[in-house]
């Protein structure tokens, strides 16, 4: 088979974040500054990194951040107050819940008391139920990423057989009813499905978001097939993290596929900034 053509998340994440620059400038002309939250624990470095770089990446395209560190000694009442206060303040438009949060927090009480309209990550039963649904709201930022991305190259979906590997309530789940909204014949599998290489190999689309490395090997892949990695597993000895996929063995089958990193990752941070714009126009309606 020929190379396959690259699915480039930085590229497609850049063109994504340079649309917003626009549609936050207009929002500002009517006196509405784009704004998001985020809850985060305090003591979790890799958390802290995240939502640093989410923080610098909403203010390069107009968007204001702010967060609230959860320490040791912040208690479970402190936390859903402030959760109820951005649920309140009109300023702003999006609430960012960090996983994970300290272990004496509660973090589904914290999740479900977040309202909708600022659930801006997608991520509570009350989005979650609105996708099932068929409604509009927020789409969870990972899988929506995804399908920005199979938008941005144009790959039609109908009718095609696509599995998904891993059935998580912010991946998995909500990434097999996205597909069905594109009108694809979807299949869950998971870590217990018996017969899992061969249901891949009948998949004209397969993502792989189970948190196993180099899970999916290439004969795995039927050839011609689009291959979405949305795994980022580190490994003792790798200078990087590696993906679900076996990337070069998945790459000689593939017509399609994402890198690991520079897939999925930069398309989940511009799809809640995305969101997080969408939610100040709609807040003028």
């Amino acid at each position: 088979m020929s190379e396959p053509i690259i699915l480039d998340g930085k590229l497609s994440s850049r063109e994504l974040r340079e649309s917003l620059k626009p549609r936050c400038a207009a929002l500002r002309e009517k006196g509405v500054v784009p704004r998001i939250e985020a809850i985060v624990a305090a003591q979790d470095p890799a958390s802290l990194a995240y939502v640093n770089m989410k923080q610098k990446q909403a203010e390069w395209v107009g968007i204001e951040s702010g967060a609230f560190m959860v320490t040791e000694d912040v208690s479970q009442s402190e936390v859903m107050d402030k959760v109820a206060q951005y649920n309140a303040d009109p300023r702003v438009h999006g609430v960012l819940i960090q996983h994970p949060l300290p272990s004496h927090i509660d973090e589904d009480a914290v999740l479900e008391s977040l309202g909708a309209a600022k659930d801006v990550d997608g991520i509570t039963s009350a989005s979650l139920g609105r996708l099932t649904a068929g409604l509009p709201g927020f789409r969870c930022a990972t899988p929506l990423g995804i399908i920005k991305l199979i938008e941005r190259y144009e790959l039609d979906l109908t009718g095609k057989n696509a599995i998904v590997i891993g059935r998580s309530n912010i991946l998995g789940k909500p990434m097999a009813l996205m597909l069905l909204e594109k009108n694809a014949t979807v299949t869950i599998a998971h870590s217990r499905t018996q017969n899992l290489a061969d249901l891949c190999r009948n998949a004209d689309v397969l993502v792989a978001a189970v948190g196993r490395p180099e899970m999916v090997r290439g004969d795995w892949v039927k050839p011609g097939a689009i291959v979405i990695d949305a795994g980022y597993n580190k490994v003792e000895g790798r200078s990087h993290d590696v993906g679900d996929c076996h990337y070069e063995e998945c790459a000689a089958k593939a017509s399609h596929i994402t890198p690991v990193p520079g897939g999925v990752g930069p398309m989940t941070v511009a799809s809640l900034l995305a969101n997080t714009v969408e939610a100040a126009e709609l807040s003028l309606l």
